[in-house]
């Protein structure tokens, strides 16, 4: 009920510009969110960076307006690309199609994520497409595929959680693209998704399996330590080298482990987002995961 709750808050659009102006609000959110400019996020990868672990940046900003702001955002990424390379991090970015306009245009949307790509292939970096609701599940896909096939830098995320994953990663490891493996964050009706967290948990482990024994360099991306532990002993149990595929967690969650998986020579990226439009990410997390209400409460004046 909680979670229902939260992605409810997080679609009211009055309430969300009254959040995303409030210092108190983004005094709960800064532990996730680098900071509204890229010099913020930036920072955080040269921290991050310091202990061992590379990023990925998400300029905030799910939905647009138009396809004058998908360009918008396009170029935004083009110059977070040139700043990390610049600032002598790996150019690694993570977005989304709706901000890159694939509600007004698939075919927009795919040149504007196209002349990302083409700039990461520039300097070097790489493209990770994020997953949003299914409704854009079989789109996304699609343009991935397409797009892997002009720019072999691109990436994708499928869910743990959706029914139809395991035939998605089946075609993704045959194309040779990169996955990023998560559990999924957003409300789902019975018909497409598993409801209970045992099933999730299972569904996970089957796809990591996948990915781990016919992936491309895999990310593994959870905070859940009980499926990190699973994940470590079938990578140990099956010959897997720590340098065939990465762990991915969230900025600002579970620093303990973040710190286990470096020390014991796993490779740990973090996905850090940062920008304005943070209010629907932030909700989204709590929703993902409840507790972290809890969490955040009891760290709010903890320095």
């Amino acid at each position: 009920m909680l979670r229902n709750a939260l992605l409810y808050f997080s679609r009211q659009r009055a309430l969300r510009n009254w959040v995303e102006t409030s210092p108190i609000a983004w005094r709960l959110s800064s532990r996730f969110i680098a900071g509204h400019r890229l010099e913020d996020a930036i920072t955080a990868c040269l921290k991050v960076r310091a202990e061992g672990i590379t990023a990925t940046l998400d300029y905030l900003g799910e939905s647009v307006r138009s396809l004058d702001e998908a360009s918008a955002c396009r170029d935004m990424y083009v110059t977070i690309l040139h700043g990390m390379r610049s600032a002598g991090v790996e150019p690694n970015v993570s977005l989304k199609l709706t901000q890159f306009g694939l509600d007004f245009s698939i075919d927009a949307c795919e040149e504007n994520v196209a002349l990302v790509a083409k700039t990461a292939m520039e300097v070097g970096g790489f493209v990770r497409i994020d997953m949003e609701s299914s409704e854009y599940t079989e789109r996304t896909l699609d343009i991935v595929t397409r797009l892997h096939q002009r720019h072999a830098n691109c990436g994708a995320v499928i869910q743990a959680y959706l029914h139809r994953s395991a035939n998605d990663i089946d075609r993704l490891n045959a194309a040779c693209i990169r996955v990023r493996l998560c559990k999924g964050a957003y409300l789902e009706p019975p018909a497409l998704a598993f409801e209970s967290k045992a099933e999730v948990d299972r569904n996970y482990m089957e796809l990591a399996g996948k990915l781990l024994t016919a992936g491309v360099y895999p990310a593994i991306a959870t905070h859940d330590e009980r499926i990190l532990e699973r994940v470590e002993r079938f990578a140990a149990n099956n010959n897997i080298r720590k340098d065939a595929f990465e762990f991915e967690m969230l900025y600002g969650i579970r620093r303990d482990l973040q710190k286990r998986l470096i020390g014991e020579g796993y490779r740990l990226r973090l996905y850090i987002p940062f920008g304005e439009a943070w209010y629907p990410y932030f909700m989204r997390r709590l929703a993902e995961r409840p507790a972290n209400v809890v969490f955040l409460a009891r760290n709010l004046f903890r320095h």
